[in-house]
């Protein structure tokens, strides 16, 4: 079904962060001395004393895996690519996540509740490393042709909003939700808050292997909504997966993503992690 021809359409991409203890001591903790892990511990403590959460916010993360799916006009997927692999550099990724759209002539982001989270800390790291990127900041221009205006979907495409009418809902249960509504694995055996464990102990491929899965559970959410707004039909959308299975049946022998989500696709009740 897949056209080769068919042009560039979505950069669609999750991103998976570490929070910065060395900026969090030098801010929050300045002149006591304290190590990043330290400050990163306590940080987390007065937030969950708090707020009964210990989420540091993404102002003081670090992006060390960024996945993104390139996929076609038509919907196809063209391919899945892991920026700056296998260093994982934050600086590097943040200069081939925004060149690389400029070099695209800035196709649409599509992400699932990137406006609030992955985009902003994409926006920061531009800013941290002085990357220039006018054609996203175009606040000059008319409100509603703004790249970061909320409802120009031509520059973003949040799946999350489409789902909440705007933020007038809350959608609970998130991408893993949204993707087993359409029978597909959703989270596997990592979540969001072992990323900065596993950074520790030099598991970079494996977090870069845990966001392929990420990015593939918001390209099949992506396709469903597609279907929802009547910009696909739904045997379009069975073959447009079929696809992109045969894609993950060839390349997991590169991938171990891969192979747990189509183990996790083939078995819902089973993880990975208990195989």
């Amino acid at each position: 079904m897949a056209n080769s021809t068919s042009k560039l359409k979505y950069l669609l991409f999750d991103v998976e962060s570490i929070a910065d203890g060395q900026l969090i001591s030098r801010t929050k903790y300045s002149g006591r001395g304290l190590s990043s892990d330290q400050a990163i511990a306590m940080f987390r403590q007065e937030l969950l004393d708090e707020s009964g959460k210990d989420f540091i916010p993404f102002t003081y993360h670090l992006p060390i895996a960024v996945v993104i799916a390139k996929i076609r006009e038509d919907f196809s997927l063209m391919e899945i690519v892991s920026l700056d692999e296998p260093a994982h550099r934050p600086e590097q990724i943040a200069k081939a996540f925004w060149l690389g759209w400029e070099r695209y002539a800035h196709p649409t982001w599509v992400t699932f509740n990137g406006r609030s989270f992955d985009i902003p800390l994409m926006e920061l790291a531009a800013y941290r490393y002085g990357i220039s990127v006018p054609a996203w900041f175009n606040i000059y221009d008319r409100t509603y042709s703004q790249n970061r205006n909320r409802y120009n979907l031509e520059a973003h495409l949040d799946l999350h909003e489409i789902l909440t009418n705007f933020g007038s809902t809350w959608f609970r249960g998130g991408l893993n939700l949204a993707a087993a509504m359409v029978d597909k694995p959703g989270k596997i055996d990592v979540q969001g808050d072992m990323v900065l464990d596993m950074y520790r102990q030099g598991k970079l491929h494996e977090i870069s292997e845990y966001c392929r899965c990420d990015v593939l559970d918001t390209y099949f959410v992506f396709l469903r909504l597609q279907v929802l707004m009547g910009r696909i039909t739904g045997e379009v959308e069975g073959e447009l997966v079929a696809q992109t299975r045969r894609m993950l049946e060839e390349q997991s022998d590169k991938h171990l993503g891969y192979r747990s989500y189509l183990q996790a696709w083939e078995n819902p009740d089973i993880s990975p992690a208990s195989m």
